[in-house]
């Protein structure tokens, strides 16, 4: 069993705090429900979990197996088990998905794999995820749809075979047969060794793939933690009882595109230091 830990954990955008003081484990064989309204921080959360150098920790600690993430770089995060699915996956003009794929797979492992055997994979959990096969050869995520590419994030996640996995908004932009392809996917992925974040306003997502913990996230906090009974609380009453804790509601739009190349510049930088 692994354990992904947050204490305390503060993060800021420019000079505006977002989040104020996230404390929250994770333990593989868990699904955890992130809710609550646009703009207060439930991307920040999972980016700053990943590493993405837009969001700045100020306070707090993050371990993955008593391991400091904090301390590692994006890649060496994603070597240690962490995935990130995107809300909005960026275009990689250039590079096809099949060798992105390929070259993903082969980081996380001692030896490369076989060309025979990764075919054998892709081609399986693209049949499983009901993908055009052309996919595969195509540049990475160049002309695909929104749902195209949210598969594909699935796709990547099933291949990579993460020790937890950080789902922004997946279902959004996803008509009904495909929401049950992408929730039979990750249902599929349930096991002792793999736990999930999803982050997601629609109670569907949670009907398809009912996680084990829900929290509702307001202005850069946790105000509560449950179960599904929550997330029917939620359906049914929308955010209007959490003034009732004290706690008012700002809604503005928090998403905005993770941008893959502003993660290299960082990385770079690093290394030209």
């Amino acid at each position: 069993m692994s354990t992904l830990k947050i204490e305390n954990l503060h993060v800021k955008v420019g000079e505006k705090e977002i989040l104020r003081g996230i404390d929250l484990e994770i333990k593989t064989g868990e699904i955890h429900a992130i809710m609550g309204p646009n703009g207060n921080g439930k991307s920040t959360l999972l980016s700053a979990i990943m590493g993405h150098p837009k969001y700045i920790v100020t306070d707090g600690s993050i371990t993955l197996d008593g391991q400091d993430v904090l301390s590692m770089g994006v890649d060496e995060r994603a070597r240690a088990g962490l995935f990130l699915g995107m809300q909005y996956p960026q275009e990689i003009p250039g590079v096809t998905n099949s060798d992105f794929l390929k070259a993903a797979m082969n980081a996380r492992r001692e030896e490369p794999i076989s060309l025979f055997k990764f075919i054998r994979t892709l081609d399986k959990n693209i049949e499983e995820l009901d993908m055009d096969e052309n996919l595969a050869h195509r540049y990475l995520n160049e002309g695909f749809s929104g749902g195209e590419k949210k598969r594909n994030e699935i796709l990547q996640m099933k291949l990579l075979q993460p020790k937890f996995a950080l789902l922004d908004e997946i279902d959004s932009g996803l008509d009904v047969d495909a929401l049950r392809v992408v929730s039979e996917a990750i249902n599929s992925m349930r096991s002792d060794d793999f736990g999930c974040v999803m982050v997601s306003h629609y109670e569907r997502l949670f009907e398809l793939v009912v996680p084990t913990h829900v929290h509702v996230l307001v202005q850069g906090q946790i105000v509560m933690s449950g179960g599904y009974e929550v997330i029917e609380k939620i359906d049914h009453e929308g955010y209007e009882w959490v003034r009732e804790l004290g706690i008012e509601i700002h809604q503005e739009e928090e998403k905005q595109p993770i941008l893959l190349e502003s993660c290299g510049k960082k990385e770079q930088l690093k290394h030209d230091k």
